[in-house]
């Protein structure tokens, strides 16, 4: 008995029965209200449990797949198989880089690196100076062009003049 509250059980109708002096009621147990609430909300506890038995029966079926199926791996030699692929490839890897590492050493301790972005440098020098003179080169003969044209105009009409007085004398 809670101070001050009077709880009495009805086993033959499932319900509790309580009176705390000012209110008396029906009191729904925990299961009552499970129920009522599975009930109203359309959910059906005997079909939650077939679903649950299903799920069961999946999981059991998959790992009894999964179990054979490395069985069947073992057994065929798959899986040393990979297991060797992947050390074959893990050597090779490691080989190949520790050559390039000698090899990048090698042309470091000569110069070569040192040289070749030296040459580079150069190079791009090189053709930064060639289309200056370029620019440089088409400028002038834009600006030389309507100079050039009447110079030459000038030439051709002497020689037409001096051609025409020629020919009459």
């Amino acid at each position: 008995m809670v101070e001050g509250v009077n709880i009495l059980s009805i086993p033959s109708k499932g319900k509790t029965l309580y009176n705390d002096g000012i209110h008396t009621g029906v009191m729904s147990t925990s299961a009552d209200s499970k129920n009522h609430s599975l009930k109203s909300s359309g959910v059906n506890p005997e079909k939650t449990a077939e679903s649950i038995k299903n799920i069961a029966k999946s999981i059991r079926d998959a790992s009894a797949k999964m179990r054979e199926t490395v069985r069947t791996l073992r057994e065929s030699g798959a899986i040393d198989d990979i297991t060797q692929a992947v050390y074959e490839a893990t050597v090779a890897a490691r080989d190949t880089t520790k050559e390039l590492n000698d090899a990048a050493k090698e042309l470091k301790e000569r110069g070569i690196i040192k040289d070749t972005a030296a040459a580079v440098e150069q190079t791009t020098m090189a053709a930064r100076e060639t289309a200056e003179i370029l620019r440089d080169t088409a400028r002038q003969t834009a600006e030389a062009a309507p100079q050039t044209t009447e110079t030459v105009k000038e030439a051709a009409s002497k020689v037409k003049s001096k051609t025409k007085h020629s020919g009459h004398s």
